[in-house]
């Protein structure tokens, strides 16, 4: 025997139950060799998953290896090479292999479904073997149509052949149209709205990610658009359906060829054990939503039938089908599903579902357990005008809370928006893609399968029959199917806080290899630029010259944040120009006398806390800042080094200019990684805080980031990456050298 997708699901129970029950059988697994892992070696990882545990139980690990060694060869190579030799003595193939996901983009899906099928067709005819070919296919080839569906050769038009060469070609033309100047431009553009702040090589690498995204969801948006325009949902039941035409008319008349056609195939209803699965399949995502509570409503029919098969019944089915060949000349249709003889209405099952998660509620990440909604079933129209007004009521809150200021409350509200906004976009993607399958009305006859199955001895009938009148849905769903898919679920979430990630641990290092580079406004110091320019501004003039300061900053702020908008360097640029015309030792010595005070008065306690944890475990501390360097010379005592922006002289006074290009975002990043290959520091092991998204590149620089009081970007940013967030807060200090003094 010839099997093919041994390592998918399938594959993996065929395999099992050929070694367990048919002893002398030898097969063939063509097993595609990925990365360094050769096929034999992904054979080897294999048969140490759970499918086989209760084999391994039975009749002892040595003696599996050993029937393995014995009766199992692996073909490793990919089909269509010109090095594909498969046995000459073949007398079943079974072709298990296929993508199963409903959006691949085209070019994936024709590759893998139609041309996978014609090269293997193309070499088990070159091998010289007349075997009995299998075909694994799906009960959804029969497309998007109501009433009955029966057990015979699919009626339809489409030529696989002009299909599968447009979509060969259709990541070329899709790709040639990514990089036309229109799609750019608005890649570019969205980029920089929303990662400018970091700097260029941030932008273009956004502009990038979002140029591959673009051409990856017009592959899928092409390959579902063709498939309805041809009658089929998806383009997973498009490519089933012409890879049946391609098994047709390279085998027919040639070799037996017998269709096999699962409807939904879920958990094993009794063999290996009940319950086993291997991944989540198509039901059992909103299985899981659901439980979480982020499913309020979702299309179906409830009187429309939901065809679930457990996959020890259509491993038997399809073993049955093996050793019953029809004539070269008529291929043999089997449908194996339960809709037709046991239907299961998408009522039924929410009804089963809701009785399970309200017996067995999920946790709640440590705050009790979720309550789950009943399901009114609305239809697809209102279900999608409530997706529709969500999203709009989404977009408007999630661009008023960019422009908020950052504190708890604001961050707890995007926490709030983010679990809703996941809550919508997994309610549009699976309606999407299976509102089709929930509001069927379409019944697979099994005729013919129920013949196969009477056709077993009747007391084979019970262990390897695959006759579906047998599952009770109460009991399959409630208390095999449902178990066994949120066990996994259960135990990542009980217990589990959904706050964020509590702060690394400072591990002590005195070999000089980490550091922990801290910024300074926001972070260290609930302060910023322009306030620290009032304290010196405001000390050195009368009272009542304030007022004069006070409108002039007022008059250029709009300008001020526009720059801080765009570019944080062409902020500071503009900002220090108004300290043209200063004295430095005039400034030097009011930072010292009255300034210096001000700012140790704004420093967060937690922040200083951190920075000298840091240097007890021998860490170098860091201070990078585009505060000017005068006005940091209070806090210089706690960092080892201190790299601020420089005003540049001319006979003592400030010109207005700096002296070198200021350091923010990338050039954060870039150089403190200069630093590191200078003085010997490891960034996997150092640690870096800051406060703002524009700080994004120096955390991602380091192997312990942590956001202190982010803004909304890089509290959203931080979140995506799982990053610790700290909240330090503020309140006043004992100002003075004594101070000084203690935080050094």
């Amino acid at each position: 025997m010839l099997l093919t997708g041994a390592t998918g699901f399938l594959g993996q129970a065929v395999l099992e139950r050929l070694l367990r029950d048919r002893p002398d059988t030898r097969v063939s697994l063509l097993i595609r060799g990925r990365g360094s892992s050769s096929g034999a070696d992904r054979l080897a990882g294999l048969l140490r998953k759970p499918v086989f545990t209760e084999l391994r139980k039975a009749i002892g690990a040595e003696a599996l290896a050993a029937a393995v060694a014995e009766r199992v060869s692996v073909v490793d190579a990919r089909l269509g090479s010109t090095d594909v030799v498969l046995p000459g003595d073949l007398s079943v193939v079974i072709h298990c292999a296929s993508t199963v996901s409903f959006d691949e983009p085209i070019d994936g899906a024709f590759n893998t479904n139609v041309r996978g099928v014609v090269d293997l067709y193309d070499a088990v005819r070159a091998s010289g073997s007349n075997p009995h070919v299998v075909h694994v296919s799906t009960a959804y080839v029969a497309g998007a149509r109501k009433g009955t569906v029966p057990e015979t050769a699919l009626d339809h038009d489409a030529d696989w052949r002009t299909e599968l060469a447009s979509a060969s070609r259709s990541r070329e033309q899709v790709e040639q149209d990514s990089r036309r100047p229109p799609a750019l431009r608005r890649a570019l553009a969205e980029a920089r709205d929303e990662h400018g702040k970091s700097g260029p090589q941030s932008v273009a690498r956004a502009a990038e990610e979002a140029r591959v995204d673009w051409v990856s969801k017009q592959l899928v948006e092409y390959g579902r658009l063709r498939a309805q325009s041809l009658g089929w949902p998806d383009v997973y039941t498009l490519t089933k359906a012409l890879g049946e035409r391609v098994a047709e008319e390279k085998l027919t008349g040639v070799m037996p060829l017998s269709v096999v056609r699962p409807a939904i195939v879920e958990s094993a209803l009794r063999h290996p054990y009940p319950g086993w699965i291997d991944g989540w399949k198509m039901a059992d995502p909103l299985i899981i939503a659901y439980g979480r509570g982020i499913l309020p409503e979702f299309p179906g029919l409830p009187d429309g039938v939901l065809d679930v098969i457990p996959v020890d019944i259509v491993v038997n089915a399809i073993l049955a089908a093996a050793d019953a060949p029809p004539p070269a000349d008529e291929p043999a249709y089997y449908h194996v599903g339960s809709g037709a003889r046991n239907p299961l209405t998408f009522r039924a099952m929410h009804e089963n579902i809701r009785e399970y998660f309200t017996d067995h509620p999920m946790p709640d990440g440590g705050r009790g357990q979720i309550k789950v909604p009943v399901w009114d079933f609305p239809g697809a129209k209102r279900v999608d005008r409530m997706m529709r007004t969500g999203e709009r009521a989404l977009s408007v809150a999630q661009r008023a809370l960019m422009a908020a200021p950052p504190n708890s409350r604001t961050r707890r509200w995007q926490d709030d928006l983010k679990r809703e906004q996941d809550r919508l976009d997994f309610l549009r993607k699976y309606s999407e893609l299976y509102g089709v399958y929930t509001e069927a009305e379409v019944i697979y006859t099994d005729n013919r399968l129920l013949s196969l199955h009477r056709s077993l001895p009747a007391e084979r009938q019970d262990e390897f029959g695959f006759d579906p009148a047998v599952i009770d849905w109460s009991h399959y769903i409630q208390q095999v199917h449902c178990p066994a898919i949120t066990a996994t679920v259960r135990r990542a979430t009980s217990g589990r806080s959904s706050g964020a990630r509590a702060l690394p641990p400072v591990a002590e290092s005195h070999d000089g290899e980490v550091a922990a580079v801290f910024d300074l406004e926001g972070t260290i110091v609930a302060s910023n630029v322009i306030e620290t320019y009032l304290w010196a501004r405001l000390s050195d003039l009368n009272r009542g010259d304030w007022a004069a300061e006070l409108i002039d900053l007022a008059r250029r702020m709009p300008r001020y944040l526009s720059a801080e908008r765009r570019d944080r360097a062409e902020f500071l640029r503009r900002f220090v120009r108004r300290y043209a015309g200063a004295n430095e030792a005039a400034l030097a010595r009011l930072v010292n006398e009255r300034v210096g005070d001000a700012l140790l008065r704004r420093a967060r306690p937690d922040a200083i806390r951190r920075i000298r944890k840091h240097r007890a475990a021998g860490h170098r501390t860091i201070l990078i800042t585009g505060t000017v360097d005068v006005l940091v010379q209070p806090l210089a005592v706690l960092f080892d080094e201190v790299v601020a922006s420089r005003l540049h002289t001319r006979d003592g006074v400030y010109s207005g200019f700096l002296e070198s290009p200021p350091l923010v975002g990338e050039a954060r990043a870039a150089w403190l990684r200069r630093y590191a290959g200078t003085a010997g520091v490891d960034l996997s092991r150092s640690y870096a805080y800051g406060d703002s998204y524009s700080d994004r590149p120096l955390l991602e620089a380091v192997g312990h980031p942590v956001a202190v009081n982010p803004d909304p970007q890089l509290y959203r940013h931080a979140r995506s990456r799982q990053w610790p967030v700290a909240q330090w807060t503020a309140y006043t200090l004992p100002a003075g050298d004594a101070l000084v003094e203690t935080l050094a």
